[in-house]
Parts: C-alpha cells; sequence; structure tokens
C-alpha cells in the first residue's frame, strides 16, 4: 500500500472574512432584569454571546442576520449591549438602562378551580410579570409555566387540595396571592357529538351530550379550541367548531379533568361534474346519476331550488335521485354534504313534450315505406317516431315544429303515430294502412279507338283511388263508392291494354281493355 500523503490543495483565491457585528437599536431599551430585549443590527449570524455591560446574557435566540432576542441578565444602570461572533464584537455604544423591578402583581386567575390531580391549564393575569422565575399553588411550584407577556401567565397546576394562594416570584418580588380551589369533581364523560362532521371551513354547531359537562372551561377539536362554546346543561354543551382537516376528537374540559373523546370529521365542499341523463320532462320522475366528489353523507339534492324526490348514495363520487316536478328550461344540480353545498357546476334541462297537430299523407300501403310529414311542437329533439307501436323505419327532425318518418309495414287499419323526446311522447295523430285496390271487371271491355267512352270499373278498395291507367295512358275517373269507379277512356292504339287503379294502398292488378278499329266500307 503507498502511504505517501497527496501533495496539498492550490486555492485560487481567498475567502473573505464575514463581517463583525454591528447593534443599531434595542426594544425596548430599558427594563429590568430578565425582560426580553429584541436587538437590531446585521451580522448575527453565528452569534456566540450577548453582553450587557460586562455580563454575558445566559439565554438569546438569534432570529435573523439582523435580529436576535436576549433575556436581560442581571444589572444596574446604563450597560452598552454588545454582540459577538467569530468574526468579533461589536462596538456601538447601544445601552440598556435597568430599572428597579416592580413587585409583580397578579389581578385573576382563570379558571379559578381545578381537580385535586393537578394538569389544569390556568391564565394568570396582572403587571410585572416580566422575568417570572417561580409560580406557586401554595407552597408547590406549577409544573410549568411559560411568561406570555409581563401582564400574562399560562401554567399548569400541580396536584393539591382545598384552596390555596397563587402567587408569581420575579425579579421585583413575589406578588399578592389569588385564590385557586382544588375541588373533587367528577371527570366529564362524552357520549355523542352531533352532527359528527362538518366543513373544513369551520362554524358548525355542534352538540355534545354527555355528563360532568357543568362548569366547562374549554371545548376542543383536536388541539384547537372551539370559536365558541355554551354549557346548556350538567349533561349538554353547544360549540361551534373551528376550521380544521382530517378526523379529530372532540374533548371537554372541566374542574373534573378532560373527558374521552369523541370522532368529529371534517369533510371537503362537494362537487358534482356531471349528470346522467342531462334532461328530462317536465313532470319529473325519472332518475338520474349524479357524478363527482365528495357525495358521502349527502343530505339533500337540489334540481335549482326544488329537492329531489328521493335521493341514495351509492358512493363518495355517485348518486341516484329522482327528478322533481320542473319548468322548461336549464337548472343547477346542487348536492349538499356536511360540507357544504356544492358550486355551480352540473345543468339539467327540463324538456317539454312534444305536440303532433297533423300527418300528411294520412294514409298508405300495408307494405309501409311513405314518407310522412309530421307538424308540431318539441320535435327537435325526437328520439323515436312509432306508428302504433312500430317504430318508424327512420326519421328526421327537420326543425322545432317538423319531422319527416318513413311508414313501417303493418297490417290494414288506422293507428296513431307519436313522437317520443326526453320531454315524453306527444299525443297520437291518425295514420291508415290501406290495402292495395282490387279490380273484378270493366263495363264495356271493349272501347273505340279515339276513346272518350265511360268505362265502370268494378272492385274492392277504390276509394281514395289517385289514378286510373289505360296502359300508360291517363284515364279521367269519377269514384262512385269503394267497389265502384267511372273513367273516360282516352284514344290509343287498336289493341289491348292493361287497366289499373291507384290508391294511396297501391295499384292494383290490371284488367284488359280492347280498342277496336271501326269496320272497314
Amino acid at each position: 500500500m503507498n502511504n505517501s500523503a497527496h501533495p496539498p490543495s492550490v486555492s485560487t483565491g481567498r475567502p473573505l472574512a464575514a463581517a463583525v457585528p454591528t447593534v443599531s437599536s434595542l426594544s425596548p431599551a430599558s427594563g429590568a432584569a430578565g425582560t426580553v430585549v429584541t436587538v437590531t443590527g446585521t451580522g448575527f449570524t453565528g452569534a456566540t454571546a450577548v453582553r450587557f455591560g460586562a455580563t454575558a446574557a445566559t439565554s438569546f435566540t438569534v432570529l435573523s442576520d439582523t435580529q436576535l432576542t436576549v433575556t436581560a441578565p442581571a444589572g444596574a444602570g446604563s450597560v452598552q449591549v454588545t454582540v459577538t461572533t467569530l468574526s468579533g464584537t461589536s462596538s456601538q455604544f447601544v445601552i440598556y438602562t435597568y430599572t428597579a423591578a416592580s413587585v409583580p402583581v397578579l389581578t385573576s386567575v382563570s379558571p379559578p378551580s381545578g381537580p385535586t390531580a393537578g394538569g389544569t391549564t390556568v391564565t394568570l393575569t396582572g403587571t410585572g410579570l416580566s422575568g417570572a422565575t417561580a409560580v406557586r399553588f401554595g407552597a408547590t411550584a406549577a409544573t410549568s409555566f411559560t411568561v406570555n407577556s409581563s401582564t400574562q401567565i399560562t401554567a399548569v397546576t400541580p396536584a393539591g387540595t382545598g384552596t390555596v394562594q397563587v402567587t408569581v416570584t420575579a425579579p421585583g418580588g413575589t406578588s399578592n396571592g389569588i385564590p385557586y380551589s382544588y375541588v373533587t369533581a367528577a371527570v366529564p364523560v362524552l357520549s355523542s357529538v352531533v352532527p359528527v362532521s362538518g366543513p373544513t371551513s369551520g362554524g358548525t354547531t355542534v352538540t355534545l351530550t354527555g355528563s360532568n359537562l357543568a362548569g366547562a372551561t374549554a371545548v376542543r377539536f383536536g388541539a384547537t379550541a372551539a370559536i365558541s362554546f355554551t354549557v346548556v346543561s350538567d349533561t349538554h354543551v353547544t360549540a361551534v367548531a373551528p376550521a380544521g382537516t382530517g378526523t379529530v376528537q372532540v374533548t371537554v374540559i372541566a374542574p373534573g379533568g378532560t373527558s374521552n373523546g369523541i370522532s368529529y370529521t371534517y369533510v371537503t365542499v362537494p362537487a358534482v361534474s356531471s349528470v346522467s341523463p342531462t334532461q328530462g320532462p317536465l313532470s319529473g320522475g325519472n332518475s338520474v346519476t349524479l357524478t363527482g366528489t365528495g357525495l358521502a353523507g349527502a343530505t339533500a339534492v337540489f334540481f335549482g331550488a326544488t329537492a329531489a324526490t328521493s335521493f341514495t348514495v351509492l358512493s363518495p363520487t355517485q348518486i341516484t335521485a329522482v327528478v322533481p316536478v320542473g319548468a322548461a328550461g336549464p337548472v343547477q344540480v346542487t348536492v349538499v354534504t356536511p360540507g357544504g353545498a356544492s358550486v355551480p357546476g352540473a345543468t339539467y334541462f327540463y324538456v317539454a313534450a312534444p305536440l303532433l297537430t297533423g300527418a300528411s299523407p294520412v294514409s298508405g300501403p300495408v307494405s309501409g315505406g311513405t314518407a310522412v310529414t309530421l307538424s308540431g311542437a318539441n320535435l327537435i329533439e325526437a328520439t323515436a317516431v312509432r306508428f302504433g307501436a312500430v317504430a318508424a323505419g327512420s326519421f328526421t327532425a327537420v326543425s322545432d315544429t317538423q319531422l319527416t318518418a318513413v311508414a313501417p309495414p303493418s297490417v290494414a287499419g288506422t293507428v296513431q303515430i307519436t313522437a317520443t323526446t326526453a320531454g315524453g311522447t306527444s299525443n297520437g295523430v291518425s295514420y291508415t294502412y290501406l290495402t292495395a285496390p282490387v279490380l273484378t271487371a270493366l263495363s264495356p271491355a271493349l272501347g273505340p279507338l279515339s276513346g272518350g267512352n265511360s268505362v265502370t270499373l268494378t272492385g274492392t278498395g277504390l276509394a281514395g283511388a289517385t289514378a286510373v291507367m289505360f296502359g300508360s295512358a291517363p284515364a279521367g275517373f269519377t269514384v262512385i263508392s269503394d267497389s265502384q269507379l267511372t273513367a273516360q277512356a282516352p284514344p290509343g292504339a287498336a289493341g289491348p291494354v292493361g287497366v289499373t287503379v291507384t290508391t294511396p294502398g297501391g295499384t292494383s292488378l290490371a284488367l284488359t281493355y280492347t280498342r277496336v278499329a271501326p269496320p272497314a266500307i
């Protein structure tokens, strides 16, 4: 192994030396020993000492490179405050003046009583409390205490009995005593919290039920105090939930101690992203599916300002609801949960039922295939057209007032045509399926080449005839009855031609009519 040392690295520059700290101001600039002083200046990062004259402070906290806080040590008169770092010691002549510490004075203790086991957090109010070195309940030191300001201290009571005097000792001496009573009180017990959830923004009024709740001094949701609370009785407390997240334990603090916890869940505001189907009839009654987030625990579903007829929560992301009666047009669908009401985001359309006023033509052959024009209103979103119970071969929404539909095959007879939209099914208009006409006889069956003679056609289904043809030539005709019509034979060449009758039901089979040339002389 080669143990030779590596050659020393060569630096191409010198590190910059940190600046010597400076002190520009103190706040406050005077006070008793134990006062917390804010020192402002520069270069405080890495401070190793803060001195009041020649006396080093026992504690200080560097907040930033330009500010620190320090507790003034014991001293007298006016002294220079300096800050020392590895770069040196400040030299500015910034003075702190010691003043005679006033004897602390207590004016109140809240709460004024607590359980003999101790552990109650009490607030001491008064004056001259800065720099407090001890808080005692009788002869026993507080379990712990925190000086909040020169006028307030919070302390945790030690165990004790009877009524004792609470005192504070500070640089100015020991305060007067304020009575604090140790009481033998039952520990509060919670059995229920109603409601068990609310929005993350807080503000929900919650009813706490239990026992030993009289004299409650605090209600907490997790570690956060209720916005407010009211002791209704020894078994009921109402509290306003603070803002929060997740599931927390609600507890009540009373003279007997802190209760067990009951779960309270902070829930987010629900959101509805879609409605399916998106439209339906004015009469309501149809079921729709709402999709979104935070839907669990829904307490109401609204279509506009009207509550759903009923609803079922399927999951945190889905609800089915029965649509209430409404007026034509769009409405916002809203879901309400303990987390609040969903913001607008899903629209449902109430659609007026379609109306039919007429059909043209009103009849056609049993074979179907006739193009029928339907007139009416609210037809533009038609989803079906039916001839009786049979769907049209096809249909087209021409406008909100017109549809065209191809008649399907059917047996002879009259059926009702209906149109269906999301708004429902229309009234019916009549359409008659007709069989093709049948010719059984022509009289006479012969005629001159010049035509113009009257021919009687006998058969069935002749009413409503639209054409009579002699071969390819149309003839004028008159309908006498469903079984008879007369036609004027058109002129033509000698010989036989087929005679047919056409009605909306179709065209008959042909019978023979013969044109005869006049005799030659």
